[in-house]
């Protein structure tokens, strides 16, 4: 679900600033750039809190792996929508939308920086 219509926050000069950074918050440990370099920036943050919960369940995933067979099977699925996930996330940033990823961003919603 788009929060705002396509475009609409790409002249916002707060959302031009962190472009960049929310970008990269979706791509594995980065996520913690946007949080601590562009803390305050509400659209960094946005982005910055979606990409630390898509870490965390990608490092749960991994950890998974270690069952046999099944774990392993269900690992591999998990690390491919992650990144599906991550990848549609990063198009967002750089069209400068706010894309709220489903379950994910209600978990990011209650983390507090």
């Amino acid at each position: 679900m788009t929060t705002n219509e396509p475009g609409m926050q790409d002249k916002d000069p707060e959302v031009q600033d962190a472009k960049f950074f929310a970008a990269i918050g979706y791509i594995g440990f980065l996520c913690f750039v946007p949080l601590s370099l562009k803390k305050g920036n509400k659209f960094a943050e946005f982005h910055g809190k979606q990409g630390l919960v898509l870490f965390i369940l990608e490092l749960a995933a991994a950890i998974l792996s270690v069952v046999p067979i099944l774990g392993d099977l269900i690992s591999h699925l998990a690390l491919v929508v992650f990144g599906i996930l991550s990848l549609i996330g990063i198009v967002k940033v750089l069209m400068g939308e706010k894309w709220e990823i489903p379950v994910i961003h209600e978990i990011a919603n209650r983390i507090s920086l």
